[in-house]
């Protein structure tokens, strides 16, 4: 992560990796999810789900948070993310 100054208390910080979650029946491809990722972590496939629909995928675990945004904005509750643990 990119400060416009070193933060004193930069030792302790710890940025949360995540691991989405997308269940690829329910999604009717909004993009809702792509749009307002902030760290681009999903594109849309090219591949389509059994309702027709493209779906999106992870191009970019390493670089999910886990802020949850593409979980908030789900109209279909298609998406979540989860903690990522070491060994994932």
């Amino acid at each position: 992560m990119k400060y416009w100054r070193t933060p004193l208390d930069l030792h302790t910080i710890q940025v949360s990796k995540g691991k989405v979650v997308i269940i690829e029946e329910r999604c009717k491809g909004c993009q809702l999810c792509i749009q307002y990722c902030p760290r681009d972590v999903l594109e849309m496939s090219k591949a389509f789900n059994p309702k027709g629909y493209h779906y999106p995928e992870v191009v970019n675990e390493s670089q999910c948070v886990n802020c949850h945004f593409c979980e908030v904005l789900c109209p279909d509750f298609a998406i979540f993310s989860v903690e990522a643990t070491e060994k994932q």
